[in-house]
């Protein structure tokens, strides 16, 4: 076989990018919905009835990530889920879903840090371990993908990006969703797989396990060490 030049990153199935093509100015990272909803207890995934020690866990490992892609100037985009205040955006089937929990509330109910999931209270915020800074776009969404119903392929296009390093919550969810329709755009993704948590340890497994099937379908997998290492030396 004909060795590959260019930079890669250590991943699995196949080293990512597939055609070494990593340098600062085509790839970025995306930080989805790291939000007080889904990292703070009285948000919307404890409301949910889940432990939410998963997604705080991940804190200290994406706040390594973002530090040395900001070190080595990588695009930086968030992500945040949420409706607008009279909920014009939320969907019959969505707002009975979200209350079909032990708690019985969801979008849109008030709890300790705001109503849940609406643009614009406590809960919706980015927590503050992880904040944006100026320049760094925050891309609201009022579904599970980053790609539906917001200008977030326009903000990449500009740029000239390429390749997509994902992470955060959940990884089942929201992150899963978003790197398909990444994927279905023509955008090389990697999953950042210990930078993302899900609600449960097996969803997160699961949905780890899913990237990887078929040669990496929706993309490759890799390990925090390994994506620090190639972008602290590549970019």
């Amino acid at each position: 076989m004909q060795e590959r030049k260019g930079c890669f990153i250590s991943a699995n199935p196949y080293n990512w990018p597939h055609d070494g093509s990593l340098t600062a100015t085509n790839t970025a990272l995306v930080i989805i919905d790291m939000q007080r909803d889904f990292c703070e207890q009285g948000g919307y995934l404890s409301h949910q009835g889940y432990d939410i020690t998963p997604t705080r866990s991940i804190i200290p490992s994406i706040q390594l990530l973002l530090h040395v892609c900001r070190a080595s100037r990588l695009p930086i985009f968030h992500t945040r889920e949420g409706h607008r205040p009279d909920l014009s955006s939320l969907t019959p089937r969505e707002l009975f879903r979200s209350r079909n929990n032990p708690s019985g509330l969801g979008i849109g109910d008030r709890g300790p840090l705001g109503r849940l999931l609406v643009r614009g209270e406590a809960g919706h915020d980015t927590i503050p371990e992880l904040y944006p800074l100026d320049g760094e776009p925050v891309v609201d969404k009022p579904g599970k993908g980053a790609f539906t119903n917001t200008d977030f392929e326009l903000l990449l296009k500009v740029k000239g990006i390429r390749n997509l390093i994902l992470c955060g919550v959940t990884t089942d969810v929201c992150v899963h969703t978003t790197m398909r329709e990444a994927n279905d755009r023509g955008y090389e993704c990697l999953l950042a797989e210990d930078c993302c948590a899900a609600s449960e340890t097996k969803l997160h497994e699961a949905a780890v396990e899913m990237v990887r099937t078929e040669g990496g379908i929706f993309g490759a997998t890799a390990r925090l060490a390994d994506v620090l290492e190639v972008v602290a030396q590549c970019m």
